[in-house]
């Protein structure tokens, strides 16, 4: 299947060619017609499957054969970055239509909350907003008016849900015309997001598309090693080979931070990227991580989710993330779009648990690589083991019956 048999306008797909855009993702060729056909849809699709494009493309196509001068969609999104993010794939799917969009987020000064307000009120077919800082537009005075609006999305509701941003969204929604589209996307689909949409969609569609699976084309890794051999083995991966770009996530934001003086004093190209960074200096670094003018990102899970950079081709855990569904995001930062990458996790003993877990979700065991010989012993995986409570306690029950061995040689006591 390629574009052309979605009918779009012309203007359209040559925006979408120039953009380098071929054929349909998965969630793309199953969510475009059910919004085309003004269905509301409830979409479930891992990250970097196309699920921006997915929605963006279809409301684009019907803006511009239905123009106005009033606002037509309200796309609300977990944080600033994806705000960022979403805005300039409106810009460029977009090109050639004529149709304005804005973001709108928190984090800027007085100046930024009143430009942002302002442009609201001139006039714009889509708004993409944080849900704090929209509510803060809809109850200052002279807000913008939500009465011709035609599309509400909500993009990774489920983030947005862990978030505390629940209420919020139920309060935003008041602001809304009862008839409209509405559309929610989400990468897992646990009960709090099907009773919120209950409530807000009406007899929705649904499309699932490869939940809680990671994309075919990362190779999956992870080490065995103690909390003191973290440092030097990520520095030995790092420096082993060239990688154009890399993201290492971190648990915490001051690990975070220890983490990029000790890989800074190696002379690595890195960069932190953490939530005490002013919203410029976060911006500045995540455009010259997207230009290649700086090699390694270092993070917590902020960067997890709705950063879309192309060329991604090392994810390292520098600890296990404490949900499953975290690592699925986290490394769905590299192999997107169809591209390969490689995935790497460092598992300390006390993390051995939730790395079990994170392989029962995926039905899959992840090879465990020997440590490099310079780096001395490492910890044996045996999670189930460590599910065994003291003297002769109930044993947890696992998704898998065999016991995993680890690659790596037993310590010597």
């Amino acid at each position: 299947m390629n574009f052309n048999e979605f009918n779009f306008d012309e203007r359209l797909l040559d925006g979408l060619y120039s953009m380098g855009y071929d054929k349909p993702t998965p969630i793309q060729e199953h969510a475009i017609p059910l919004i085309l056909a003004n269905k509301d849809l409830i979409a479930c699709a891992q990250t970097g499957t196309g699920k921006t494009a997915a929605y963006l493309l279809p409301i684009l196509n019907k803006i511009v054969k239905n123009q106005s001068n009033n606002l037509n969609t309200l796309i609300i999104a977990p944080t600033r970055e994806l705000a960022q993010q979403i805005d300039q794939q409106v810009e460029g799917f977009a090109y050639f239509l004529g149709i304005s969009s804005i973001s709108v987020y928190g984090g800027g000064d007085g100046a930024a909350f009143e430009q942002q307000k302002k442009a609201m009120r001139e006039g714009a077919d889509i708004i993409i907003a944080t849900p704090g800082r929209l509510i803060a537009m809809l109850t200052s005075a002279g807000s913008v008016d939500m009465s011709s609006l035609q599309h509400l999305v909500l993009d990774e509701a489920d983030r947005m849900l862990d978030m505390g941003f629940y209420d919020d969204i139920m309060r935003i929604i008041n602001y809304l015309p009862k008839h409209r589209q509405t559309v929610l996307f989400s990468a897992t689909m646990p009960p709090k997001i099907r009773n919120m949409a209950s409530r807000i969609l009406t007899n929705p569609e649904q499309v699932n598309i490869a939940i809680s699976k990671p994309a075919e084309g990362i190779l999956q890794q992870a080490y065995m090693a103690f909390d003191t051999q973290k440092v030097a083995l990520v520095k030995h991966i790092l420096n082993e080979k060239e990688h154009n770009s890399v993201i290492v996530f971190a648990s915490t934001k001051e690990k975070v931070k220890e983490l990029n003086k000790e890989l800074q004093r190696s002379g690595l190209s890195i960069k932190a990227f953490h939530s005490d960074l002013e919203q410029a200096e976060r911006e500045q670094i995540m455009l010259a991580f997207k230009n290649k003018e700086v090699q390694i990102l270092i993070g917590t899970d902020i960067l997890s989710r709705g950063i879309d950079v192309d060329g991604i081709s090392l994810v390292v855990n520098f600890d296990v993330p404490p949900d499953p569904e975290d690592y699925i995001h986290r490394i769905g930062r590299t192999a997107r779009a169809e591209t390969t990458g490689t995935a790497i996790t460092f598992i300390n003993p006390k993390d051995q648990r939730r790395f079990f877990s994170i392989e029962n979700l995926i039905g899959t065991e992840i090879p465990k690589l020997p440590l490099p010989e310079f780096l001395g012993e490492a910890p044996l995986y045996e999670p189930e083991k460590k599910m065994d409570k003291p003297a002769g306690g109930f044993k947890k029950k696992t998704g898998f019956k065999k016991k995993f061995k680890s690659n790596n040689k037993p310590k010597t006591q």
